[in-house]
């Protein structure tokens, strides 16, 4: 029997980093938001490494499904901007 490591719907926070640019806060958003919808300002964070080179962008969702998650991984992780997603 299988366990199921998520219950949907549930808060899930997707950490998206790439290099320091002044775009990439609004790419990582955008490239969410076409999966779940608009993403209020107070659902992300956004942090920067400690060289400067690097921004890490959390957006917290509201996952309906890991068939929604895997898809915002796939999009997010196809983007050649995008270096790593958590």
């Amino acid at each position: 029997m299988s366990e199921k490591l998520l219950e949907f719907p549930c808060k899930f926070p997707i950490k998206i980093m790439g290099l320091d640019e002044p775009t990439f806060r609004d790419l990582a958003v955008n490239l969410v938001s076409q999966h779940v919808g608009d993403v209020a300002d107070d659902a992300v964070r956004v942090s920067r490494s400690s060289t400067g080179k690097y921004l890490s962008v959390t957006v917290t969702i509201e996952a309906q499904s890991q068939a929604q998650l895997d898809s915002i991984y796939r999009d997010l992780t196809a983007h050649e901007q995008v270096k790593v997603v958590l």
